[in-house]
Formats: C-alpha cells, structure tokens, sequence
C-alpha cells in the first residue's frame, strides 16, 4: 500500500492545490484533491483485471474552475457541507432564531450555498496505520458562512484498505448550535464512462423514501412497495425510469435512527463485472441517475452529459431543520458530529 501526492495547479485566487493518491495491493487506487475534498478518480479493475477510473471527474484543477463547468455544476466528488441537499426557501430556525441561506437552486437553498465546502482549500495530513493508508482533510467554517451560524470545525477521512474499502469518516463541532450534513457527491459509472448508467444494476434495503414535491420533502414517509422506487430486489435503473421526467433523484430511509454501519445496497454492471457495495452509519440515502449533468468539451473531446454517472449519496434527509419527524441534523456545543460511509469496490 503507498500513498503520494503532486501539484495539481491552483484556484483562480491562487491557491495551490495538490493532488493525492491512496494505492493498496489489489491495483485500486484513489485520487483525492484539497480543493474541494473532492474524488478526482477512482481506478479499479473489472472482471478481467483491466483497469479504469469508475467515477466522473477530471484530470485538471482548470477544469474544475470552468465556466462551462460551474454554469450546470454536478459537484463531480465533492464533500458537500455545511448542509448536503436541499433547504425549503433557504429559511429554517434554531431555537427560535431564523436563519436564511442563499438560494441557489429554484427558489431553495442546496448543497451549502454558493461557496460551499466544495469549492474551499482544505488543509491536509496522511497517515499509514497498519493495512490503511489514509488522507484526512480538514476546514474551519467561520461563524455566518453562506449564513449558517457557529464557528464549524470540520474534517474528511479518506482510507483505503486491501479489502478494496474506501471508508469516508466525517467530524464536526462547533461553538453555536448549527445545522450540519454531510456526503460525498461521487458519480458511478462501472462502464468506465463508455456508455452510461441506465444499464446498471441497483439493490438498496430502503423500504421506505421521503415523499417529495418539487424536490422539497412533505414530511411524509412512504413506502417504496409497488412503486418505481423498489430497490429491494435488484433491478436495472432503466427498468422504470421512463416514467420520471428527470431520472431518480430521491432521498431513500435506511430506518437506521441509531446511527449503526449498515449495508445500504450495491451498485453492479454486469459487462465489467464492476461493483460498489454501500455502508454507511446515516439515516439516508439519495440516489440520483444524473439527469442534469452537463456534456463538457474536455480536450477537444465530448464527455459526461445526462446519466454519465450514478451517485449513491449517504446523508440525512433533505430540508431535516423544517420537519421535526426527520432525524436531527442540529449539532450543538460540547456534541461531536461523527458519520461514516463505506463504498467498497469488487467484481460480481
């Protein structure tokens, strides 16, 4: 196992940016940068061995910083915070106060804001314990960042074992009771990107979603029987998906209230033999098939476009401030935020 580091250029603002890569034994290796905690790549062998980057991302800090880029922006690898997904109107209340953040997103708030903890410079350390090498990536959130109150201090684990887990561990604390959710916007793609999604195949053990109109939950839990939405035996995304109008993207209730490490599903693709099995300790889980993410001319080249990658985005559920029946995403003095999910890489 090894893990190395390179410049990997700098923001607009002149930050330089460095690019790192966790190895094990088994040929997986991935690559992580400071800007934004982000998967720049995940490369992993298929059945016959052969390797290939498995999740969407570039090979260039300037692509990332592109106009082209951020205009239809699909968070390729991001940690999102402070608040993954979405917030009704931008507008929610902590013991009585009301808080507003900026609309990003129709006429609600998403993925932290403007400049969410995507777009930042995290400050680094690696580590080897023994069969882990390991990244842990960190940020200090001032107190009325994009509007959320409190001092955050938060940080990103990256580890990667020989038994092909990518284990992601994050913490928080703060000085002032906060809302906090966090994920990882990684999107699959077990082709290696040469066809799309739809021909995957997706388990998930959620019996139950969040019920949602215009994206936004209702409050009421539902249950995925007889409806596009079961997951529970292995299907194709595009066995149902004709009937909905921009894919899934819906957030999915693992009935994990106890904050346990628990499977949540398994992504598989049967022409590879690629597959990504999901644990996580959050109580969520939101797919989304990539409807919206952008076709971008890469050197010369056309990539990604609708459905180019899957992402499997362990959370809490969407706009949790607003429904007192979600579980909480409140964090206050003295408390510790600690969440953990696994994607771990096989073949069938």
């Amino acid at each position: 196992m090894k893990i190395s580091s390179k410049p990997f250029g700098q923001t607009k603002d002149g930050q330089k940016v460095s690019l790192f890569s966790l190895e094990n034994d088994n040929q997986v290796c991935i690559t992580i940068s400071d800007y934004g905690a982000l998967i720049t790549s995940v490369l992993a062998p298929d059945k016959a061995g052969k390797i290939e980057n498995i999740v969407c991302g570039f090979e260039k800090i300037d692509d990332y910083l592109s106009e082209a880029y951020l205009g239809s922006y699909p968070y390729f690898g991001a940690i999102i915070g402070r608040f993954g997904n979405r917030i009704a109107n931008g507008r929610y209340s902590i013991d009585g106060v009301d808080y507003e953040g900026a609309i990003n997103n129709g006429p609600n708030h998403l993925h932290g804001g403007l400049i969410g903890f995507d777009r930042k410079v995290w400050s680094t350390e690696t580590f080897e314990i023994k069969g882990k090498v390991g990244l842990k990536l960190s940020y200090l959130s001032p107190d009325g960042e994009e509007g959320y109150p409190g001092n955050l201090k938060v940080s990103c684990t990256y580890t990667l074992d020989n038994e092909n887990k990518l284990e992601i561990v994050y913490e928080a604390e703060t000085d002032k009771t906060t809302i906090v959710n966090l994920t990882n916007h990684s999107y699959f793609n077990l082709t290696g990107g040469k066809e799309n999604i739809l021909n995957h195949e997706l388990e998930l053990t959620a019996k139950k979603y969040t019920e949602a109109k215009d994206m936004i939950p209702t409050g009421k839990i539902v249950s995925v029987e007889n409806t596009v939405f079961d997951f529970n035996k292995t299907k194709k995304l595009n066995r149902d998906i004709a009937g909905l109008a921009d894919g899934y993207d819906l957030n999915f209730v693992l009935d994990n209230d106890e904050g346990k490490l628990v499977y949540a599903g398994c992504l598989s693709e049967a022409e590879s033999g690629r597959t990504v099995k999901v644990y996580t300790t959050q109580p969520g889980i939101q797919l989304y098939t990539g409807y919206w993410i952008p076709e971008l001319t890469i050197d010369g080249k056309k990539k990604f476009g609708s459905y180019a990658g899957v992402a499997l985005e362990t959370q809490h559920y969407p706009d949790s401030p607003n429904h007192d029946n979600f579980p909480t995403t409140e964090l206050k003095p003295g408390e510790k935020y600690l969440e953990s999910t696994i994607y771990q890489f096989g073949t069938l």
